[in-house]
This record gives C-alpha cells, structure tokens and sequence, in this order.
C-alpha cells in the first residue's frame, strides 16, 4: 500500500536543521550586539547644553603701568692733579746693579756660611745608609754583609737567651710577639714596643731584647741617628 503523503514535501522533514541553522544565526546576532562598539566621529564636546549669560562676561579694563625711572650712570669724577712746587724735595728711589763689579774683592772659602744638611732624627733599618753594627760584625766589609750579619747574630741571641714561661706551658699558650725596639745614638737599645696573644710571652720578648749588647750607631751621612727595628719572636710549645 503506498503512502498518501509525499516525503519530499513534509514541512517535519528538516526541522532539526532549520533549528540549528536558526539558533546558530540568533547566536551570532546576540555576540555582535555584544561585542559592537561605536567611536565619535569628533572628540569635542557638545556645547548646545552649555549657556553663558552675557552678564557674566566681563571686559578687562586696560591699566597704565609707569616703570620707574632706569638708575642715573655714576660718573667718576677725574684724579686730583697735584701740583708740587720747585722747591719741594723729591727722594728718588736709586736701583743698584747686581752685576758683579772686576774691583770687588773674592771672599774666602772659610768665610762663606754653609746650610747645615737637615737629616732626620730617625730613619728605619731599611732605608738608612750605614745600617748599626751588631758586636762580632765589625769585620765585614761592604754594607750588605753587615746587614746580614747583624739579622744572623739577632737570630742567635733569641736563641741562645729564649725560655718558654712555665705559665703559659702549663695553661698551652702560643703565638708570636711582634717586638720593635730603637738603637738610639750611642748604640744602646730602647722605647722597646711588643704586642702579643699573652702577657707573659711579652714579658719574655722584653727580658731577651734587654739582654742585647751595646752596638755601633747607625749613621745617614756620616751623622748617627736613631734606627728601629722589629723582629717576630714565636712561642710555639713541643
């Protein structure tokens, strides 16, 4: 039996579709209401609402300013001519050559002063010129040999005089104590300075360096001075 109606004229056929189609353009509709923007076309604003009376529109009245008067120039009166008269004395200052005149006599040497040579009072071991002489190095000839024989016997009298304090044995302190002592003038030692980790190990620097015999001076052009020197002496336990 066929059909009484014809499929390809059913309105039902392709409602899914046409409510798709529509939902999707209703869609579309609704984000470009939502995303649509509108510029001015001219920032200026809208002046029609804007009443000015003209009561209010005041004139500025035009006002004469007088400036003060520019400062008169300052003009110095002309120097005071004085006129001496002929008989006033007048000293006029004589200029004397300083050339040497042929019948001016010649001084003698001995008459002739001669600054003193200003060498300071004291200069450090290192920069002095004849450096002190330790006792048992006056053989030595030249002034570097002297040097080292005066480092070489310092070594040997720390040796030769050095005792470890029993009170810092039995507590077991160490450490070195910087000594600086000056050979004055005459050779002898003093203004002895130390500085170390313990009192007693300095008191002990202090006993070996005033032990040090008398020395030959150190000399800066002949002329003795005084001369520091520093040496480290360490106490270090067995």
């Amino acid at each position: 039996m066929e059909p009484k109606k014809n499929q390809k004229l059913d309105p039902n056929r392709n409602s899914l579709l046409y409510f798709f189609v529509g939902m999707t353009m209703m869609l579309l509709m609704a984000f470009l209401a939502l995303e649509w923007k509108t510029f001015y076309s001219s920032d200026e604003w809208d002046r029609a609402t804007l009443k000015i009376q003209d009561e209010l529109i005041e004139e500025v009245p035009i006002t004469m300013q007088k400036l003060p008067d520019p400062p008169k120039p300052k003009i110095q009166s002309p120097p005071e001519i004085k006129i001496e008269k002929d008989d006033t004395e007048i000293i006029e200052t004589v200029i004397e050559s300083s050339e040497t005149n042929q019948n001016e006599e010649i001084a003698e040497i001995e008459d002739i002063a001669v600054a003193e040579e200003d060498i300071p009072d004291q200069i450090p071991f290192i920069l002095i010129e004849n450096a002190p002489v330790f006792p048992g190095c006056e053989n030595e000839k030249t002034e570097k040999e002297k040097r080292e024989c005066f480092q070489e016997m310092m070594q040997n009298h720390i040796r030769k005089n050095f005792r470890y304090p029993e009170l810092a044995q039995e507590m077991g302190i160490e450490g070195r104590v910087n000594v600086i002592f000056v050979i004055q003038k005459d050779g002898s030692i003093g203004n002895v300075q130390m500085r170390g980790p313990d009192k007693s190990l300095e008191a002990e620097a202090a006993r070996i360096i005033s032990k040090l015999p008398k020395m030959a001076p150190g000399k800066q052009r002949g002329t003795a001075v005084k001369v520091p020197y520093s040496i480290p002496i360490t106490f270090v336990l067995n």
